[in-house]
């Protein structure tokens, strides 16, 4: 979205990284009617989090972690993942799911998708 806003204007400073994040989360929520559930971290709203690896070169020098996060990190990033207060992700590992059988059952969809 920033990337967009950024190229289709020519203005390098149209939707700045904290309007960006703010669109993925709070405004994100809110756009799709869930904010009372979601969107940001209140009592008594879900614990929907992810925890982003900074020591990671691409993410060197870090001197805006907002802008970081916006202009730089990517999914490879993720740490950890908690939806609704509940562990999906640590330290990179699947918890709920075996990722070779994911792999394994798409490979075979794949194979019928070819036929």
């Amino acid at each position: 979205a920033t990337f967009l806003a950024k190229g289709s204007s020519g203005d390098p400073t149209a939707v700045p990284a904290n309007q960006t994040l703010a669109m993925a989360t709070r405004i994100g929520a809110k756009a799709i009617h869930v904010d009372h559930l979601t969107g940001s971290l209140e009592k008594g709203k879900r614990a929907d989090i992810i925890t982003v690896d900074l020591n990671r070169p691409h993410l060197c020098p870090l001197y805006n972690p907002v802008s970081t996060l916006v202009y730089s990190a990517t999914g490879a990033d993720v740490k950890d993942v908690v939806v609704d207060g509940k562990i999906l992700m640590k330290d990179r590992r699947f918890m709920t799911l075996d990722s070779r059988e994911v792999m394994t059952r798409v490979r075979q969809i794949t194979e019928k998708i070819r036929a």
